[in-house]
């Protein structure tokens, strides 16, 4: 894993040693600093906040809404029970970030974690966690241990009479988990389905009281925001797009990995990173944010800077900073075979729109894959997103339109082949 040398997440973090994760070796970094310092110095709730909206800092789970306005909308004068919810449940494919987060610098998460709950006025929180990573589950409760026995969670923490208890929650592997509102429904025991909008967690959250939902790397970035100051942060990003990103990059790279760099860096530099082309190919795609950002040509990749406004006018999102790169040998059919095979199979059932849908979708695209394909199939793949993108209750049926509509706009001329010659215009194999 390569890691900027200031970046925020892995800051003098030696991925190398077993014990990185400690309270320990977290507090040799630096750790617990930032919390220190505001309860000994007695900030208000509202310093706080202001100084996370002062960094720009943008939610790293998909949507880059600012971490800081989304905290504003706490109701703190609220007298019941409020709490502090994380979204670890990593499921779009290509991501694997807020795992290593979690594997290597555990306690940046809790530290950031307690610092919102002490901002908004809750008491408790919770981290989802994907239920593919066990093992990252079992570090992060050892973690949480050593900050209990440290004084750092429960009753009067550092003597400040501040209360803050944080536990952490096992999901299933169900990627609808990952809309907040289904994580939500599936913390509190129940079938992990999206919720009607409004109201909004902020007013009707968990247990339906406010609460306030953020990403794993969202909260990690908070200590060093608080510690450094705002300013800082903000200045190793660009304006609108504070602070440092995680991306993964995946595919057809020679170094796959989790690469921490400033926002606005020129993909170029990223790319450059991860080791380049493997075998020397040619750039074809990049899919920039995630399975449901809509894939760009390489060259247009090429020219562009990594963060949400530059990738947005592109066309596409910076999403949850999963790159996955594709060479000159793919066959753009297949991989969006395989994705809308992927949607699918997650679709919860729950809006006929996307049940119906995604299952609509797969099965024309599956059948240009293998041959079967007809001249009107691109309209009505057309037809079917129009029908499916924004009649939902969530943003599933969403997902799985863009990259339709992304794949048969920029690649069209391989779709269109598929249907005519009944093989593939890549390697021109029979379907």
């Amino acid at each position: 894993m390569a890691v900027f040398e200031n970046g925020v997440i892995f800051e003098g973090v030696d991925t190398s040693d077993s014990q990185c994760w400690t309270l320990e070796a977290y507090r040799a970094r630096g750790g617990y600093k930032a919390l220190t310092r505001i309860l000994e110095s007695k900030m208000t709730q509202d310093e706080v906040i202001a100084e996370v909206k002062g960094s720009s800092l943008r939610g790293r789970g998909g949507a880059g809404f600012p971490t800081g306005l989304k905290w504003s909308f706490m109701p703190r004068q609220f007298p019941g029970d409020k709490y502090v919810v994380c979204n670890s449940d990593e499921g779009e494919p290509g991501t694997f970030k807020d795992r290593d987060i979690m594997r290597y610098n555990p306690h940046s998460l809790i530290e950031g974690m307690i610092i919102a709950g002490y901002a908004m006025g809750a008491k408790r929180g919770y981290n989802y966690i994907h239920g593919e990573i066990f093992e990252v589950y079992e570090l992060f409760e050892a973690a949480l241990d050593e900050a209990r026995q440290a004084g750092l969670l429960g009753e009067n923490i550092l003597g400040s009479g501040f209360t803050f208890d944080l536990f952490a929650h096992h999901g299933y592997g169900a990627y609808i988990c990952g809309e907040e509102t289904a994580l939500l429904e599936s913390l509190e025991g129940k079938k992990g389905q999206p919720r009607f909008k409004p109201p909004f967690p902020a007013s009707f959250g968990l247990y339906g009281k406010p609460t306030t939902i953020n990403n794993t790397e969202s909260f990690a970035s908070v200590p060093f925001i608080i510690r450094d100051g705002a300013q800082k942060f903000l200045e190793l990003g660009k304006p609108n797009n504070g602070g440092t990103k995680l991306f993964s990059v995946s595919g057809h790279v020679n170094r796959p990995g989790n690469f921490e760099i400033p926002l606005g860096t020129p993909f170029s530099t990223l790319l450059e990173m991860a080791g380049g082309m493997r075998g020397g190919k040619k750039l074809k795609a990049v899919i920039p944010g995630g399975s449901s950002a809509p894939v760009l040509p390489g060259d247009v990749m090429m020219d562009l800077t990594m963060d949400y406004d530059s990738i947005s006018k592109a066309g596409s999102m910076l999403g949850s900073g999963a790159v996955i790169v594709m060479n000159e040998d793919i066959c753009m059919v297949k991989a969006l075979e395989r994705l809308a095979y992927f949607y699918h199979e997650e679709s919860c059932g729950q809006c006929t729109p996307c049940r119906e849908g995604t299952g609509w979708l797969y099965r024309v695209i599956h059948r240009i894959e293998n041959g079967l394909g007809r001249p009107e199939d691109l309209d009505l793949l057309d037809s079917v997103g129009n029908n499916m993108a924004g009649k939902t209750i969530c943003a599933l049926a969403d997902a799985a339109v863009f990259p339709v509509r992304s794949f048969t706009k920029h690649f069209r001329k391989e779709f269109e082949y598929h249907i005519e010659h009944k093989k593939c215009m890549v390697d021109h194999k029979w379907c």
